[in-house]
C-alpha cells in the first residue's frame, strides 16, 4: 500500500460506466451513486444472526480495499459480513469532478452508504488514513456504530510527523538541515527527501520485515489499480497537515485499537494516546509488526478482531 508517497503518483483518469442500484448487503460487487459520486463496494462473508456488518476503510489516502480483502478479509469473512469500500477518488470509485475531498464529505459518503445498505448499525474498521475516517465518522454518528476498530490509524498527524523527523535524522543525518526551516514537519521531511528514493524511505518506515511486503505488492499488481494522488494531495495539502482527533468523548462504542510496535509511519505512541483517550477502548500492540499487522501477524490479527466482533450485537 502506498501510504504517503501517493502525493508523487499520477495516472490518467478513466471514464466510468453508469452506475446501477445495488441491493442492500447482497454479496458481490456493487456500484452506486451516493452523495453525488459513484462509489464501488464489495460485500462478502457471513455474519452470525444479529451481528452487524463490518465496513472496512482503506488507507493511502487514495489506496483501495483490494489487498486487505484478499489477505485479512478472507479470514474475517468466515464469521462476519464484510463491506469493502473504495473511497471517493480511490480504487474503483469515481474521482469527483468537484474535487471535494473534505473529511466531512468523506464522512457523509459513509453515512449515505449505511443508509443505502439498510444497516441500522455497523462496525467501522479503518487502517491508516482509514482509521482517521473511522474515528471522524464514529464521532459524528455514534448511534450508527456498534463497534470501532482502528488499525495503525492516524489520530495525531503532528505526532506522527515528528516521528518522521526523528527517523529521517537517524537514517540520513544532516539531510533535514538542507530543507527550509519553516513549515510543518510533514513539508520539511518531504522537501528533505527530494532527489531521494522516497518510496523506499516510506516502505522502510512501514515494515518490520520488508520481505513481507511482497504479497501486498503482488496483489497491487494483480488488481491493476493505482493511487492517483488526488485524494492524498487534497488532504496532505490541507486537513491532514495539522490533524488531531479532537472528540474522543463522543465515541461510546467498544473500540479495538491495534498498532504495530515498529510502525514509524504512524508511531505506536499516538495509538497508545488514542486508546487512553477513548472511553471504551482496548489496545493491542503487535511486537512483530510495523504498519501492516494484518500482514506481518495475520493469525493474531484474525484472532483479536474475530473475538472483538463476537461480543458485538
Amino acid at each position: 500500500m502506498r501510504l504517503l508517497p501517493a502525493l508523487l503518483l499520477l495516472v490518467t483518469a478513466c471514464t466510468h460506466a453508469p452506475a446501477k442500484p445495488a441491493p442492500a448487503l447482497t454479496p458481490g460487487e456493487h456500484e452506486q451513486v451516493l452523495n453525488g459520486v459513484r462509489l464501488y463496494y464489495r460485500v462478502a462473508g457471513e455474519g452470525a444472526p444479529g451481528q452487524p456488518p463490518v465496513l472496512f476503510l482503506h488507507g493511502g489516502p487514495g489506496y483501495n480495499s483490494y489487498s486487505f480483502s484478499k489477505l485479512a478479509g478472507v479470514r474475517l469473512e468466515k464469521s462476519a459480513r464484510m463491506v469493502y469500500l473504495d473511497q471517493r477518488g480511490s480504487g474503483r470509485s469515481e474521482r469527483p469532478w468537484t474535487r471535494d475531498y473534505a473529511l466531512s464529505t468523506l464522512v457523509q459518503d459513509l453515512e449515505a452508504l449505511r443508509r443505502a445498505l439498510g444497516a441500522p448499525r455497523w462496525v467501522v474498521m479503518g487502517h491508516s488514513f482509514g482509521g482517521t475516517l473511522a474515528l471522524e465518522y464514529t464521532a459524528r454518528h455514534p448511534e450508527a456504530v456498534a463497534g470501532l476498530v482502528v488499525v495503525d490509524g492516524m489520530s495525531d498527524a503532528q505526532g506522527s510527523y515528528a516521528g518522521w523527523v526523528q527517523t529521517l535524522e537517524q537514517w540520513h543525518p544532516g539531510r533535514l538541515a538542507q530543507a527550509p526551516a519553516q513549515g510543518s514537519d510533514f513539508t520539511r521531511v518531504m522537501a528533505a527527501l527530494q532527489g531521494q528514493d522516497v518510496q523506499a524511505f516510506f516502505d522502510r518506515m512501514q515494515w518490520r520485515d520488508p520481505g513481507k511486503h511482497a504479497p501486498v505488492a503482488q496483489l497491487d499488481a494483480q488488481s491493476g489499480l493505482r493511487n492517483t494522488g488526488e485524494l492524498a494531495g487534497a488532504l496532505f495539502g490541507g486537513e491532514l497537515l495539522h490533524y488531531r482527533f479532537a472528540t474522543p468523548e463522543r465515541i461510546r462504542a467498544p473500540t479495538l485499537v491495534i498498532v504495530g510496535s515498529h510502525d514509524r509511519a504512524i508511531g505506536p505512541q499516538t495509538a497508545r494516546a488514542l486508546a487512553g483517550a477513548l472511553p471504551n477502548a482496548t489496545l493491542r500492540e503487535y511486537e512483530d509488526s510495523g504498519h501492516f499487522p494484518y500482514v506481518e501477524e495475520p493469525e493474531r490479527f484474525e484472532r483479536d478482531v474475530t473475538e472483538f466482533l463476537s461480543r458485538l450485537r
